[in-house]
């Protein structure tokens, strides 16, 4: 089997380029960061030894592709014109600094159309992205996050993810992210070998493979169809080790994963890590 392209989502405390070093001290050989604090709309500068210091890193170690993930404060959906306004302003931001790092992806939730109705939701997110393409000329790919279908949510069935692409003035520059917890949550199942090969069918067939470039691999703490989005560590959740076994033998194992799972006593980054390759290894 070919070497896993495998990470985390890594931490930016202190210096940016830092987050190589933690990936690199844990055995990942591709990761995912915040490029800046996640939890507030003020994003400070990206200083040019930090750039130079982060891109040298990612180059020394041989991490790419890598990712990035936009703020928690992000909602693409909202009906609320400030929020929306900071949002779209932030998306901006946010394939800028993707540009200027070397950060090839962006990954983002879809957002919640807070009740306002899916379509008003679906378009405010296409507006959204064509205006910040239009006024960065950017060239790294924005990757839409399925979601687990909480209320009023966007972006929980294939079907939405096609739309939004489908309706983009430039659908090139999108692909999508793959996260199994959501997904099962979403009522995708992923328990046997069976599960995965129809839910890759049904994705292939909506969405098209080839525009899956990123798999957020998490097990879930809800059930099949439950839409509660509770990340488990791998194999302790609702999936379990044969969903993951037969995830990492399918297709998607071949794609670069990224690991958000919980951070807690019971098992830490590397045992994680080193679960998924002993999935991965192990014979059916």
């Amino acid at each position: 089997m070919a070497e896993l392209k495998i990470g985390f989502h890594v931490s930016i405390i202190g210096r940016i380029d830092e987050a190589v070093d933690r990936a690199v001290e844990i055995g990942c050989n591709t990761f995912q960061i915040f490029t800046r604090n996640p939890r507030s709309w003020k994003a400070e500068e990206l200083k040019p030894d930090e750039i130079r210091d982060f891109t040298e890193k990612v180059e020394k170690y041989d991490m790419q592709p890598i990712f990035a993930h936009m703020p928690y404060l992000v909602n693409l959906a909202s009906p609320r014109p400030k929020i929306y306004m900071l949002s779209k302003k932030t998306l901006k931001t946010e394939l800028e600094r993707c540009r200027i790092l070397k950060i090839p992806y962006l990954v983002t939730h879809l957002g919640s159309h807070l009740g306002a109705g899916r379509e008003k939701g679906l378009k405010r997110i296409i507006q959204a992205i064509n205006e910040a393409y239009d006024s960065t000329n950017s060239e790294v790919m924005l990757l839409l996050e399925n979601t687990a279908g909480m209320k009023n949510s966007i972006g929980s069935t294939f079907e939405e993810i096609k739309y939004i692409i489908d309706n983009l003035k430039s659908p090139d520059l999108v692909g999508v992210c793959f996260d199994t917890a959501h997904a099962y949550a979403a009522g995708y199942d992923l328990r046997t070998r069976r599960a995965v090969e129809e839910t890759i069918h049904r994705l292939d067939g909506i969405i098209g493979f080839e525009r899956l470039k990123l798999v957020h691999l998490n097990d879930s703490r809800g059930g099949l169809g439950s839409h509660i989005d509770r990340h488990e560590h791998i194999g302790l959740g609702n999936i379990g080790e044969d969903g993951f076994r037969a995830i990492l033998k399918s297709r998607l194992g071949r794609l670069p994963l990224i690991l958000e799972t919980p951070i807690d006593e019971r098992r830490s980054d590397v045992e994680n890590l080193l679960k998924v390759l002993e999935l991965a290894e192990a014979e059916d």
